[in-house]
C-alpha cells in the first residue's frame, strides 16, 4: 500500500473545528484524524447496501414539545417490520432519550434513521448498527 501525500486548504473555521476535533477525541495530529474520518465515512456508505444488520436508533429532543412525540410514533408505525424495541427516558424536566432497537436491511433501517433524525426540534440522532448475516 503506497503511501499519497495531498495538500488541502480549507476555511479558518472548519481547520479551527479540526484542531478541536484532534484535541477532544486524543488524535495524534489532525492526517490521523483525517484518516480516521475518511474510513469512517467510507464504512458507512457500506451500511447502503443490502445486508442484513442489527442496531440501535438513538434521538435526543425537546419532551415539551409533543409534536416531536407524535411525528415519532407516526414513523414508527411504518418501519413496525425492523423495530425490536423503541424506548424512551425522560433525562430531566426538558430533555427525552429516544431508543429505537432495530433489524433488519442496512438500507431500510438508514431511511428509517434518516427520517427520524431529521424531525424539526431532533436535538441530536445517530444510527449505530452491526452487520447480523
Amino acid at each position: 500500500m503506497a503511501l499519497k501525500r495531498f495538500g488541502v486548504s480549507v476555511e479558518d473555521n472548519l481547520l479551527e473545528s479540526l484542531d478541536r476535533y484532534v484535541s477532544e477525541n486524543g488524535f495524534a495530529n489532525r492526517s490521523q484524524a483525517i484518516r480516521f474520518l475518511i474510513e469512517k465515512n467510507v464504512a458507512e456508505q457500506k451500511w447502503q447496501c443490502g445486508h442484513t444488520v442489527a442496531g440501535t436508533i438513538i434521538i435526543m429532543y425537546n419532551q415539551t414539545k409533543k409534536q416531536i412525540s407524535s411525528k415519532i410514533e407516526v414513523i414508527q408505525q411504518n418501519y413496525r417490520d425492523v423495530i425490536l424495541s423503541s424506548s424512551q427516558y425522560y433525562l430531566n424536566e426538558e430533555f427525552c432519550l429516544h431508543i429505537a432497537t432495530v433489524t433488519g436491511m442496512a438500507h431500510r433501517l438508514t431511511e428509517l434513521s434518516d427520517k427520524l433524525i431529521s424531525i424539526k426540534g431532533i436535538k441530536h440522532g445517530k444510527l449505530v448498527m452491526s452487520r447480523a448475516d
